[in-house]
């Protein structure tokens, strides 16, 4: 069965500020979401990033949230992806049905898992996705009928690895069709690798882990993605990387006010 994704899909669509910035190799800058706003989607997005990964895992994101955040970014012309917080299907098609332009699912650890969250995410043939609503054509740009024939080779679907198992079955992993990106969790794979966060970024388990993992997405010909703390570390990043998700917005809010309080108590 053909699962044509949307990293080698000819279909353009100029509303998918990701996926084309992704394909003509622009290296964009995302950033995760997790404070449950309707206005702090709007400003984030207004900030220059091309996607916005709304954080249904770790984040503060209920299902109404996701909607209004999803909504919020696309009308700004930004890409909104939903992480969300398993592999579960009705978490799968209530991202997509609000209108995500992709998915970002965490603890990958198999080949299984990775093909179970294919199978949810495509309509049929390629998969099992049923459909029923009205709003991801409006994130799109385009009505119900185009949505349903572009949906399959269009919306990114892309899988965390953050484990130690995960990075022992990544080249299974990285080898399903229909996965578009891998994204590195390097905390969690901190974790699960040093038994601490954050790494200190020279320990050899964990320097060859990420090689190993970009070297399987490479490979495989998927695009491959990680997190950055901040803008430097970011610029570093993306040239190795395809993409970076930029610290997150509640980092930032803490960071600003810890260095300008900073500032005024000196």
């Amino acid at each position: 069965m053909s699962y044509i994704s949307a990293i080698t899909t000819p279909i353009k669509n100029p509303q998918l500020r990701l996926l084309n910035a992704l394909r003509t190799n622009s290296k964009p800058i995302m950033t995760f979401l997790g404070l449950p706003s309707f206005r702090a989607a709007q400003m984030v997005a207004q900030t220059g990033l091309d996607g916005i990964i709304i954080d249904c895992e770790h984040g503060n994101i209920s299902d109404d949230a996701m909607h209004s955040s999803t909504a919020a970014i696309a009308a700004m012309g930004v890409s909104p992806l939903v992480r969300l917080r398993m592999t579960h299907a009705d978490l799968i098609k209530r991202a997509l049905d609000a209108g995500a332009h992709g998915i970002v699912v965490p603890q990958i650890n198999t080949a299984e898992e990775a093909k179970t969250v294919v199978a949810y995410s495509k309509f049929p043939p390629q998969g099992l996705r049923g459909q029923g609503s009205a709003f991801p054509g409006i994130s799109h740009g385009v009505d119900i009928p185009t949505y349903l024939k572009t949906a399959n080779e269009t919306i990114i679907t892309c899988l965390q690895i953050e484990s130690k198992a995960g990075v022992e079955n990544v080249d299974a992993i990285c080898a399903v069709p229909g996965i578009d990106m891998i994204f590195i969790g390097p905390n969690d794979l901190a974790l699960s690798l040093l038994g601490y966060v954050p790494a200190k970024g020279d320990e050899p388990e964990f320097v060859d882990a990420i090689q190993k993992i970009v070297a399987a997405a490479r490979r495989h010909g998927k695009w491959v993605a990680r997190l950055s703390n901040n803008g430097a570390v970011c610029k570093e990043h993306l040239k190795v990387f395809d993409t970076v998700a930029l610290s997150y917005d509640i980092r930032a809010i803490q960071n600003w006010y810890t260095a300008e309080l900073e500032a005024a108590r000196s």
